[in-house]
C-alpha cells in the first residue's frame, strides 16, 4: 500500500505515517512528564523537526550532482527527497540529548520515542511503505493497440515507470522534465503509462506538446495502479536492472530529485 484514497484524491502514505508517529510520541511524552507536559512536547517537536533536516539533507547530499544545477529545488519537499533511517538517528539523538538535561523528562521521552518509533516503522512494515517488489509482469498495449510487455524479455536496463493522465495537473507539470531525462539517460528505460484514458484522448493532449513522449503505454483498466498498490496520480517506479522496484515516488519530481534517483539506479 502507498497512498491512502479519500474519494476523488489520494494521500501519499510515507507522511501520514511520519505525522502518526510524532502525534503518537507528542502524546505519549507529555502525559507521562506531567507537569511538564510543555517542555516534553517541545523536546518532541526538536527531535521530529532535526530528523526531517537531516533526512533531507542527506537526500541532497547523496543526489547532489541534480541538485547542484538548481539549488532552490532543495526547498521543494513535494519530491519525496529524504533518506529516513539518518532522519531517525537524529531525532532519536536529540531525544536523549533532553533527557540529558532534564531528569524529570527521560521516562516520557523514552517511552514516547519507543511509541512514535514503533508506530511509524510498524505500520511502514505492515502496510508496505517501503517494499521492494518485483515489478509485475503485465502486458499492456501502445497507442496504436498492439500488445506491450512492461518490461520486455531479458531486458537489463533500470527502468523509470510513469503512471500519469492528461486531466492531471501534476502529471502535465513533471511531464517535460520526464521527457527530457528519457533523452538524456539512454542507459535508462523510460515508460509512461497511461492511466485510463483512450488513445484519441492521449493523441490530442500528446499533439499540443513541444516535447516527444516515447515508451508511451496504455492501461485502460488501471491494471498497474492496481499492482502495485497505489491510487494517487502521478506515481513514479524506479526498476532496478534485476526488475525490483526499489523506490516509489507519488506526486510531482523536480528535476533535482528526478536526476538523483536516476543515478541511484544507475550506480545501486
Amino acid at each position: 500500500m502507498q497512498s491512502i484514497p479519500l474519494g476523488p484524491i489520494a494521500l501519499p502514505l510515507a507522511p501520514v505515517l511520519v505525522l502518526a508517529g510524532w502525534w503518537l510520541a507528542s502524546a505519549v511524552a507529555e502525559r507521562l512528564a506531567a507537569p511538564l507536559r510543555a517542555e516534553a512536547g517541545r523536546w518532541v517537536f526538536r527531535a521530529v523537526l532535526a530528523g526531517l533536516l537531516v533526512s533531507r539533507a542527506v537526500f541532497v547530499v547523496q543526489g547532489w550532482a541534480g541538485y547542484a544545477a538548481a539549488p532552490l529545488s532543495m526547498l521543494d519537499i513535494r519530491d519525496g527527497g529524504w533518506a529516513p533511517w539518518p532522519g531517525a538517528a537524529a531525532a532519536l539523538a536529540v531525544l536523549a540529548f533532553g533527557a540529558w538535561r532534564h531528569a524529570a523528562l527521560r521516562r516520557g521521552l523514552a517511552v514516547g520515542a519507543v511509541a512514535g518509533l514503533a508506530l511509524w516503522g510498524g505500520a511502514s512494515a505492515l502496510l508496505g511503505a517501503n517494499d521492494r517488489a518485483a515489478l509485475p509482469a503485465l502486458t499492456l498495449a501502445d497507442l496504436q493497440g498492439q500488445p506491450m510487455a512492461l518490461r520486455a524479455a531479458g531486458e537489463t536496463r533500470p527502468m523509470v515507470i510513469n503512471l500519469w493522465a492528461t486531466w492531471c495537473a501534476p502529471c502535465r507539470a513533471e511531464m517535460p522534465i520526464l521527457a527530457a531525462a528519457a533523452q538524456r539517460e539512454p542507459g535508462v528505460r523510460f515508460v509512461f503509462v497511461n492511466h485510463g484514458e483512450t488513445p484519441a484522448a492521449v493523441r490530442a493532449f500528446l499533439s499540443q506538446q513541444p516535447y516527444r513522449l516515447e515508451g508511451l503505454v496504455m492501461d485502460p483498466a488501471l491494471t498497474l495502479g492496481a499492482a502495485v498498490q497505489t491510487a494517487g496520480l502521478p506515481t513514479t517506479l524506479f526498476v532496478d536492472g534485476q526488475g525490483t522496484i526499489v523506490a516509489r515516488h507519488m506526486g510531482p519530481l523536480t528535476a533535482a530529485a528526478l536526476a538523483a534517483r536516476v543515478t541511484a539506479l544507475k550506480n545501486p
